[in-house]
């Protein structure tokens, strides 16, 4: 093992939000790096893998500096411990933006050790020898000792100070930024030895499904288990009660079946005989909630950002468009539904699940056993998908409360229909956006009304505001170039469980923002590109100085301003490498769209073609990407791309519904995700070069948001039809 010290506060060329999150960054080789006698470089991954290539992107971070060879460099994940590695939160896409620098430092401190071990045993200066390729090497003598030989005396060695360290030059780069490197796992995953989390096998384990509520905040009066134990394999029916403190996750509770797989648990289920109290939300129904939102959206509500004076702009105005929009209640229905394995002895847990917070899932597993969390151990599996799903720990919960009471290990799997049913939707959202032109065709007023209901409420019973970190995703922040702005946040209650989804509120806000972008180019005859461009203004830093609590996805504005100049570039470059303004065939037309988020920017063309009868294909996308400095190319590609497949599927299918409290969707048949062949024909990907010395920032959900506005414009410039409501369903069958 090297060794260096944990820097509770690590230097870092440029500053960052990480000492915002819980626990912030760890720097310390002997956590994060191990070299064994043989040269082999184990580098652990702290965060969770769902196909982001986290576990590929950190540790390469670490072995660019170390001047290792990626190719003996074998990757470890980790427990959750968040004291020992630092946060373990993978969401936000924050992974990159926040350990960057802190693997960069690992691994120079690595490399360093190595050198000042070799100049040792040489009896030469330090600074006459480097690493190179897994290897010092003296070049005035051509000695050379492989890393592997080197270990143990490096490990001797004094950890070099954070401060003093030297840091190799982007342009010596062998890995970072350049080529394609593919992710760890890609073998395994391909040929099916790749682990999940219903992979895992304990001896007597059981297997369970729960029936949960059909209806948030409902409880189970009684059951009546007969029928479920006549079913061959089904062992035991109890009642699962939840965790015993506050509304965290808003415990479901139920009737759990205990079988010896878990086909038989899904049959004893489907024979219970349940009655439930269905409780306050069983009358919530998505077409009148969605009345009640439109009427909210048409009155004052919280102000959340001011500067002028809308309501006088907008009385004097020449010409005011209105814009109201409409998305609903979506599910995550990511590859892997939630699964979950416990095994809890006495006062001690281990726990093996797809968990994007696996520090976190220690943390409540504990709390909810009532052990000590260092008896904690959290396995974590690889994910099959996640999109914000599987930060909420609520399925291992249920796993960890079952085996407490069994005494064996257990698996809890969730069904597709337990997944939609039963899940955290992303919110479903009305956005209204009066905007008001002069004479002569420029916006002098912007009014924009958001109304849905919080994931606060979550967490916090009563919450019927967004949270502040909601209110920055594309409200608040918004970047027009206007003299009169207002944002408004009117009241909206929650009726079923929420939670983060892929962009969480830059979904409905974006669509809103860019679609109102392209209705004004109609207005004034003008083209959508040059409108967002003229909308955008002049490049600078916007001024959010009316703002109560300008959230910027946890990072300082000093380092991460709304910089007007890096969204013009990226409306610009795809505007060129897409042939803005080529010309298309009949029914086809193009859509642009731009939008910040995770404090990256992202502007997206479309075409789309729309047949006779309504159907409509794409036959083309071009997004382009300022992402600041990144480290795999091939993964930021391969995430706009899938951010294209999943944006599509949403705005032509993506619904929640609901009727006397329950979800009416139930699996693939009713919430149906695009095919192969639905999907864009060709996605082209531009990464814009970052200036000098610019952070990283996100990439993971960045891609989403420009889509469906992009598609709609593109969809209005085809047919002349505006579309405001999602999803886009038979609106445009004839």
């Amino acid at each position: 093992m090297l060794a260096a010290p944990v820097m509770p506060r690590p230097s870092f060329a440029y500053e960052t939000g990480a000492t915002q999150m819980p626990h912030g960054t760890v720097v310390d080789p002997r956590v994060f790096v191990s070299i064994a006698s043989d040269g082999m470089v184990t580098i652990l991954a702290h965060r969770s893998e769902m196909g982001t290539g986290v576990r590929t992107s950190l540790p390469l971070i670490v072995a660019e500096e170390m001047e290792a060879d990626w190719s003996r460099v074998r990757v470890q994940q980790p427990p959750g411990d968040e004291i020992k590695y630092g946060n373990q939160d993978t969401d936000g896409s924050r992974s990159t933006r926040h350990y960057l620098m802190p693997m960069r430092q690992i691994g120079a401190s690595a490399r360093t050790m190595l050198e000042k071990a070799a100049a040792k045993r040489w009896g030469v200066p330090a600074n006459e020898v480097r690493a190179v390729n897994h290897e010092v090497v003296h070049s005035a003598s051509g000695r050379r000792v492989g890393f592997g030989d080197l270990a143990a005396d490096a490990a001797k060695e004094s950890v070099p100070s954070i401060e003093g360290l030297k840091l190799k030059n982007p342009k010596d780069f062998r890995y970072l930024g350049k080529g394609e490197i593919s992710v760890v796992d890609v073998h395994d995953i391909t040929t099916g030895a790749a682990r999940y989390g219903a992979d895992v096998r304990l001896p007597g384990m059981r297997y369970a499904v729960v029936a949960r509520p059909p209806v948030t905040g409902g409880k189970l009066v009684s059951f009546d288990p007969t029928a479920a134990l006549k079913v061959s394999g089904v062992e035991k029916v109890m009642q699962v009660r939840g965790w015993p403190w506050p509304a965290k996750f808003q415990p479901l509770g139920g009737v759990a079946v205990i079988a010896r797989n878990t086909g038989a648990a899904i049959k004893g289920r489907d024979a219970l005989k349940i009655v439930w109290d269905d409780g306050p939300n069983g009358k919530y129904d998505s077409v009148a909630y969605r009345a009640a939102l439109e009427e909210a959206a048409r009155k004052p509500g919280l102000i959340v950002r001011k500067e002028g004076d809308v309501d006088a702009a907008l009385k004097i105005a020449d010409k005011v468009i209105v814009g109201e929009y409409y998305l609903p209640h979506l599910a995550h229905v990511s590859m892997e539904p939630p699964v979950a394995v416990a095994e809890v002895k006495g006062n001690k847990a281990e726990i093996w699940a797809p968990v994007q917070s696996p520090g976190g899932t220690r943390e409540d597993v504990a709390k909810t056993l009532g052990i000590p969390e260092e008896n904690v151990t959290v396995n974590v599996t690889l994910l099959g998908g996640g999109f914000g799903r599987k930060s909420k720990c609520d399925f291992v919960l249920e796993a960890a409360l079952l085996s407490k009471e069994l005494g064996t290990p257990v698996t809890v799997q969730w069904t597709r229909e337990d997944d939609i049913h039963n899940g955290f939707l992303h919110t479903v959202s009305v956005e209204r956006i009066e905007a008001g032109l002069d004479e002569n065709g420029k916006v002098i007023a912007w009014r924009h009304r958001s109304v849905a209901p919080s994931i606060a409420s979550t967490f916090e019973a009563g919450a019927v505001h967004q949270a502040p970190f909601e209110l920055g995703m594309g409200l608040i922040d918004m970047p027009f170039e206007i003299a009169n702005v207002q944002c408004e946040n009117p009241e909206a209650a929650a009726h079923t469980r929420i939670g983060w989804f892929r962009s969480v509120s830059n979904i409905p806000r974006a669509f809103a923002v860019q679609s109102m972008v392209g209705e004004l180019a109609h207005a004034t005859g003008r083209d959508q590109k040059e409108m967002l461009l003229e909308l955008i203004g002049s490049p600078r830093t916007v001024n959010l100085s009316s703002v109560k609590d300008p959230w910027n996805y946890g990072e300082p504005y000093a380092s991460y301003p709304i910089d007007t100049a890096r969204l013009r570039k990226v409306v610009e470059f795809v505007a060129d490498k897409g042939e803005w303004g080529r010309s298309v065939p009949k029914g086809h037309g193009l859509g642009i769209a731009a939008h910040r988020s995770f404090v990256s920017y992202v502007a997206t063309i479309i075409e789309v073609a729309v047949d006779e009868k309504g159907k409509i294909t794409v036959p083309r996308v071009d997004t382009a990407i300022d992402c600041g400095t990144y480290v795999n190319p091939e993964r930021i590609q391969s995430q706009i791309e899938g951010a294209m497949i999943m944006g599509l599927s949403l705005a032509k299918y993506g619904e929640i519904t609901f009727k006397d409290g329950k979800v009416q969707q139930k699996n693939f048949g009713d919430f149906p995700v695009i095919r192969i062949d639905e999907s864009p024909a060709v996605t082209n990907v531009y990464i814009v070069s970052p200036g000098p010395d610019t952070p990283p920032s996100g990439v993971g959900e960045p891609g989403l948001p420009p889509f469906a506005p992009a598609l709609i414009n593109a969809i209005f410039a085809a047919t002349g039809k505006r579309i405001r409501a999602l999803p886009i369903g038979k609106q445009l069958e004839t």
